[in-house]
C-alpha cells in the first residue's frame, strides 16, 4: 500500500463535519462565559471570540462531557459486573498540535466549559511543559537547541504521573514551568486530586514511544485532541505572537527573553522567523504533525484562527 493509499485509509476513520453542521449541535443551549471571561482565557495572538465559543468550543465539551459520563458509567458497570466497589478514575483528554496554534487557549476554554456541565464538574489542566528538564539539565545533554522536541521531555515522569491519575490516586503532583523564567521552578508543583477529568495540553503528547516496549503517553489518554492549521498560517501566528510579547512579557525585568523586549520591528520578525525555521517548523513537520492522524478528534483552523471543520473518529 502506498503512503497516499494508507493516508486514505485513514481518513476513512473519521466523519468529517463542516462548521454550520457542527454548531448546530448545542442550538439553544446558552454559552455560558460572558465576553470578559473570554478575554481573560483567550491567548496572545488568539482571536477567540464569543461566537467561536458558541459555534466550536460548546458542542465540542458537550461531546467530552458525554463521553466522560458514559466512561464513567461503564466503569461503574463493569465493577458492578466484577463484584467490586466502583473505582472509576479521571477521564484524561489530551489536547496537542504545533507551537502558536492556540492549544493551549483551547485547552483552557474547555476547562472552564466542560465544568459548567452537570456531569463533569471537577476539571483539571496539567501542561506538559512541566516535564521538560530544566535547562540546566538540557544544557548538559545539548539539548537547549531542541527544547519542545520530544528528548527534551522527561518522558517517564509524565507517563509516571499519568498512570497514577488513572490508577486513581488520591492526589498526583505535576512539575510547574514558568514562562517567564523559561524554565522548571524548583519545589513548585501542580497538584491533581482525583478530579472527573484531566485535560493534558502538550507538543508532543500523542508521539509513539521510543521503542517498542514502552508505555506510550497517549495509552494513557480516553480522547485526544489535535488542533490542526496550514503551516504558513501557523508562522504567521508565531511572530505575531512574538511582537506581542516583546512589547508585553519580553519587557519584564525577570523574563528569560527581555533581551528581545529592544529590538525593532524588522529585527523582531527576523529573530521569530530564526526560531521558527531552526526550531519549531522542523519539530512540527518531524514529530508533531506525523501524529495528527493518531488524534480522536482534528479541529482544523483557517487563517483568522477560526475552526473551519472538525474530523471526529468513527466509533
Amino acid at each position: 500500500m502506498s503512503i497516499e493509499d494508507e493516508m486514505t485509509a485513514i481518513d476513512s476513520l473519521y466523519r468529517e463535519i463542516g462548521r454550520s453542521e457542527w454548531a448546530r449541535l448545542t442550538a439553544g443551549i446558552p454559552n455560558p462565559l460572558t465576553e470578559t471571561e473570554v478575554v481573560q482565557l483567550r491567548g496572545i495572538g488568539d482571536r477567540l471570540d464569543l461566537t467561536e465559543v458558541r459555534e466550536v468550543y460548546l458542542p465540542l465539551s458537550r461531546l467530552l462531557s458525554t463521553y466522560a459520563e458514559n466512561t464513567k458509567r461503564l466503569g461503574a458497570e463493569t465493577a458492578t459486573f466484577l463484584g467490586e466497589p466502583d473505582s472509576t478514575t479521571p477521564f484524561v483528554v489530551a489536547v496537542a498540535g504545533s507551537v502558536a496554534v492556540g492549544k493551549s487557549t483551547i485547552a483552557r476554554l474547555l476547562r472552564e466549559l466542560m465544568s459548567r456541565w452537570p456531569g463533569t464538574p471537577r476539571v483539571e489542566l496539567v501542561t506538559t511543559d512541566g516535564f521538560l528538564y530544566s535547562n540546566a539539565e538540557l544544557e548538559r545533554r545539548g539539548l537547549m537547541g531542541r527544547k519542545g522536541f520530544p528528548e527534551s521531555y522527561d518522558r517517564r515522569a509524565l507517563v509516571s504521573f499519568l498512570t497514577e491519575v488513572k490508577s486513581g490516586a488520591a492526589e498526583v503532583r505535576a512539575p510547574f514551568y514558568s514562562h517567564v523564567r523559561y524554565d522548571i521552578v524548583p519545589d513548585a508543583h501542580v497538584t491533581v486530586r482525583r478530579p472527573d477529568v484531566v485535560i493534558v495540553e502538550g507538543l508532543n503528547v500523542l508521539s509513539p514511544p521510543p521503542t517498542p516496549n514502552d508505555v506510550a503517553v497517549s495509552d494513557l489518554f480516553d480522547f485526544s485532541i489535535y488542533v490542526d492549521a496550514d503551516e504558513a498560517d501557523i508562522a504567521q501566528w508565531y511572530v505575531d505572537r512574538f511582537l506581542a510579547l516583546r512589547r508585553g512579557a519580553f519587557s519584564n525585568p525577570n523574563s528569560f527573553f527581555r533581551v528581545f523586549a529592544e529590538l525593532s520591528d524588522e529585527e523582531a520578525v527576523t529573530t521569530a522567523l530564526g526560531y521558527w525555521n531552526d526550531i519549531n517548523l522542523p519539530n512540527l513537520r518531524e514529530n508533531v504533525a506525523p501524529t495528527r492522524h493518531r488524534a480522536t478528534l482534528v479541529l482544523k483552523k483557517a487563517a483568522a484562527h477560526a475552526v473551519e471543520t472538525v474530523r471526529l473518529r468513527k466509533l
